[in-house]
């Protein structure tokens, strides 16, 4: 599953998948507890893609926080969301040096965590493993492995049919 697939919507806990179009929403699954809800256009609902922490420079994308994270911690879980505020802004801090002191709250801080457990947990964490160059392109393992799957299998090539004619 990608970040742009899991939904974080105002207001309830945790994180959600997209399930269907609704007359006046959406209807979204919970990943905790796999409950179904609908969410009202009324509701804001963020995709994880384009959430990102404040920098003094820039932006920094949530995908990237979670890629560092998971560097740090060599795969492993982050620390709790419910440990105290000063051991997370420290550990936060060494992950993301620059964020924004003034706009990144604490509560923001413990949502990364949060999410990057929950994520972790169901192994929807599509990190890239390591990445090789090849040529001058660097190339994920993972994209490897699915040029390498083409490579094997290729598309049938299939005949093209002929256009019919149009009746006289």
């Amino acid at each position: 599953m990608n970040l742009k697939d899991i939904l974080a919507i105002a207001g309830y806990p945790g994180l959600f998948k997209f399930v269907s179009q609704a007359k006046n929403g959406i209807v979204v699954e919970s990943l905790i507890d796999k409950k179904r809800m609908p969410a009202y256009a009324s509701a804001k609902v963020s995709a994880l893609e384009d959430i990102a922490i404040f920098t003094e420079t820039a932006e920094a994308p949530l995908g990237d926080i979670f890629s560092k994270i998971y560097e740090k911690e060599s795969g492993g879980l982050a620390p709790d969301a419910k440990s105290s505020p000063e051991i997370l802004l420290a550990y936060f801090t060494d992950i993301l040096p620059d964020f924004d002191r003034k706009r990144v709250y604490a509560s923001d801080i413990k949502k990364v965590f949060n999410w990057y457990n929950i994520l972790h947990g169901l192994d929807l964490l599509n990190l890239p493993e390591e990445v090789k160059t090849d040529g001058d392109v660097a190339v994920t393992t993972s994209e490897n492995e699915e040029l390498e799957a083409t490579a094997e299998n290729p598309k049938p090539k299939t005949a093209k049919k002929p256009a019919a004619k149009p009746k006289k």
